[in-house]
């Protein structure tokens, strides 16, 4: 699938013109879309990562968990959850030092052996390999939010002691800040207001991320969006999970659409726009690549597995759409 640069930061295929004529509602994803994770939910997977090793395996010389090996996982299709991945990069790391390795290499062997089953592909991979037992009794992942150790550490180092003892009545072993203080905003009023004129008021989210969390750094731009249609499946069942298109179906159907764009930055974005159209619910997914600290790799994923859709950022969305009207 070929992509053209039209214009700075605009990448398309040339059918998709059409389609963008026709599309009559507009569905984001919150983490690198809506919002920049880069210091936030980035830098917890690596001090989650670091944690669970020193404290539940006595590894003090784990490898910093970085962009490249977070894009390594989400390429794959089955990492979306944070957590997920945190939970794939400590057994992996667990394994090299078992096995004597470099982590590194190691870590990307993992990742080369994962697919859109996720957790489920890593472990099977590095359990053909080595007993990892140990760690996975004590993490017992997955579990809830609430009981399970690795979602408390990760969710407490992300909230931080305030807002995570009002979101789940339960309180913090650690002091600091939370992590989501360094959420950047990217949506802003401007933005929307030329999104609604195109799009009236059929704007909606389905995001991994929890709508208390998305409140919290939105704040007031989150009413803005049509919440009732929305769906924020950190407050889900499991099995709807990303890429499982069910929560997209839903926001479309809910809100009447008959063709929707959905912006995503992840492939299991990408690869639940296309089960969402395969079940008969006509999606054109837009890749987001701005945010990845490594958005020409990005760029080169998506091209490679077929989307037609590329922008730097969410702010050129009015100018892609001002493009295909002329």
């Amino acid at each position: 699938m070929t992509l053209t640069k039209k214009q700075p930061g605009i990448y398309m295929n040339d059918s998709i013109s059409d389609d963008l004529i026709s599309a009559d509602g507009i569905i984001f994803d919150c983490d690198g879309v809506l919002i920049d994770i880069t210091k936030s939910y980035d830098l917890t997977i690596y001090k989650t990562v670091k944690y669970v090793l020193e404290n539940f395996s006595q590894i003090t010389d784990s490898i910093e968990i970085n962009s490249k090996i977070i894009d390594g996982f989400k390429s794959s299709g089955g990492f979306n959850d944070e957590v997920d991945l945190t939970y794939a990069a400590i057994l992996s790391i667990v394994a090299a030092k078992k096995l004597n390795k470099s982590q590194h290499e190691f870590i990307f062997d993992v990742i080369s052996n994962t697919d859109s089953s996720g957790i489920l592909s890593a472990e099977k991979y590095i359990e053909q390999l080595v007993d990892i037992s140990d760690i996975k009794n004590k993490l017992s992942y997955p579990g809830t939010h609430h009981d399970n150790p690795l979602y408390k550490i990760f969710d407490q180092i992300f909230y931080g002691p305030e807002l995570y003892t009002k979101l789940f009545k339960q309180s913090s072993q650690f002091s600091e800040p939370g992590l989501i203080e360094n959420d950047i905003v990217i949506v802003n009023n401007l933005l929307i207001d030329k999104l609604q004129k195109r799009f009236s008021s059929k704007l909606s989210i389905v995001s991994g991320r929890g709508k208390e969390s998305i409140r919290y750094s939105l704040k007031q731009l989150l009413d803005k969006f049509d919440l009732k249609n929305s769906t924020f499946l950190e407050d889900e069942p499991r099995e709807l999970a990303k890429p499982n298109p069910e929560s997209l179906i839903r926001s479309i159907n809910g809100m009447n659409c008959n063709h929707c764009i959905y912006v995503g930055d992840s492939m299991e974005d990408f690869i639940m726009a296309k089960k969402a159209t395969e079940q008969g619910c006509k999606t054109t997914f837009c890749a987001i690549i701005g945010t990845s600290k490594n958005s020409q790799e990005k760029l080169e994923l998506f091209q490679h597995n077929g989307a037609k859709l590329v922008l730097e950022s969410i702010n050129l969305l009015p100018k892609m759409v001002d493009y295909q009207s002329k």
